[in-house]
């Protein structure tokens, strides 16, 4: 084995937004209450129909109750795993967890993120997990400071125009026309 091989994968945060958590719950409490009881009467219903064994509704009903069932158990395991990080850092210079950033590139060219847990990834709006490259090298910087960060592509450097812990203006849902973190 080399040595690349032999490196530990990176520890994993157990972080989430409040708003995350909710989005989580909500997920949750929709496939229980809502979700499961209409997929159940269902099958239910196709079971009723006879010969099961080519029966395609009564087949895909039970897939999806099994897909519901673990999806389920996921969650529920998922939230008790997760630390909840709703408090605003003393510094509102500094970028820490829950933060929005926007940078600027050598070439002036404005990126917007959001540094979220890895359960709240949404690259069209510019939310990247903690774990990231990009969010690690950022942790701890502060406004008006140029960064240098390894990414896959190689080293970039950024200047940190601005950090805010409430959603600014520019972080709405994606438009259809694609992502609205980069700017022109």
């Amino acid at each position: 084995m080399s040595d690349e091989e032999k490196k530990p994968l990176p520890s994993r945060s157990h972080v989430i937004t409040p708003q995350g958590a909710a989005a989580l719950q909500a997920e949750c409490d929709f496939l229980w209450r809502k979700e499961r009881p209409k997929v159940t009467q269902e099958v239910s219903d196709a079971a009723k129909l006879g010969d099961r064994s080519e029966n395609a509704e009564y087949i895909y009903g039970k897939k999806r109750l099994r897909q519901i069932d673990s999806r389920l158990r996921f969650l529920r395991k998922r939230l008790e795993q997760l630390t909840i990080v709703d408090r605003i850092p003393n510094d509102l210079q500094k970028v820490y967890f829950g933060a929005w950033v926007e940078l600027e590139d050598d070439d002036e060219q404005r990126y917007r993120y959001r540094i979220v847990g890895e359960d709240e990834i949404d690259l069209e709006r510019g939310y990247i997990s903690v774990d990231a490259p990009l969010a690690r090298g950022l942790l701890g910087k502060r406004v008006d400071e140029d960064v240098s960060i390894m990414l896959p592509k190689g080293m970039i450097e950024y200047a940190i125009i601005s950090v805010s812990y409430q959603p600014p203006s520019w972080d709405q849902a994606p438009s259809k026309s694609g992502s609205r973190w980069v700017m022109d």
